[in-house]
């Protein structure tokens, strides 16, 4: 049997990357899942979690569907690489906005359900967000404020049954990656803090991996915590 058969999740985040990649993965675990996104997918939902009418509405449509809500990982974030003294007003509160805010009120409009299923919420976290990483200052804090929020979730709600856990990876091969943009001077030194030591990328499918071992009743025991995924590199 599937370690997650019978279960209904919502991810965020879902049009590509390490949230395509989760969505496969609960699939191939027995979850049924509904692929949430601020772009439109075939199946899924909108969902622009900046919004707390549209993380509503989202929960709403995942219980019209199927009844129940047992599994949230949050994986919906941006990113932007930026010196300090570059850092715009607009840029720092977008990056707060979509990567913690977010994440917070989604979790908030899905609990309800959470709590009627004694489900489990999975955050999309980052090596950015445990030590420092160079040109990423609203990236981190935005992660950092991801983890604080885990913890604090996971100890209110540890009567419940409900668990919340983070998932950390360092850098992932993903069109995330690809696309982000450091300053054309960027001290390379600074940037091998970011590297693994194991050398090379963590792959989507390995931050999957994680999150549906977090989702399942195998973590049962393991709420509060953050699972690192980055070959050594926040040892």
């Amino acid at each position: 049997m599937e370690r997650l058969e019978n279960k209904v999740a919502l991810v965020s985040g879902a049009a590509s990357g390490i949230g395509a990649a989760v969505v496969d993965r609960l699939v191939e675990e027995g979850a049924t899942v509904v692929a949430a996104d601020i772009a439109e997918i075939e199946d899924g939902v909108i969902c622009d979690v900046t919004d707390p009418e549209s993380c509503a509405a989202a929960i709403a449509e995942t219980l019209e569907r199927h009844a129940q809500l047992d599994i949230l990982v949050n994986v919906a974030g941006i990113g932007a690489g930026n010196r300090i003294e570059d850092v715009t007003p607009q840029e720092w509160r977008k990056l707060i906005e979509v990567n913690l805010t977010g994440t917070f009120f989604l979790s908030q409009a899905a609990l309800p359900a959470l709590l009627e299923t004694t489900g489990a919420i999975v955050n999309m976290a980052s090596l950015s967000g445990i030590r420092g990483t160079p040109y990423n200052a609203a990236y981190s804090a935005s992660k950092g404020g991801v983890i604080a929020l885990t913890k604090s979730m996971a100890v209110e709600l540890a009567s419940t049954g409900v668990r919340v856990s983070a998932v950390c990876p360092g850098a992932v091969n993903t069109p995330f990656l690809s696309d982000y943009h450091l300053p054309e001077d960027a001290d390379m030194t600074l940037l091998q803090r970011s590297m693994s030591p194991m050398g090379g990328l963590v792959e989507a499918v390995e931050v999957a991996a994680a999150v549906a071992y977090l989702a399942s009743s195998e973590a049962a025991n393991i709420s509060g915590t953050t699972l690192e995924i980055d070959g050594g590199a926040s040892a």
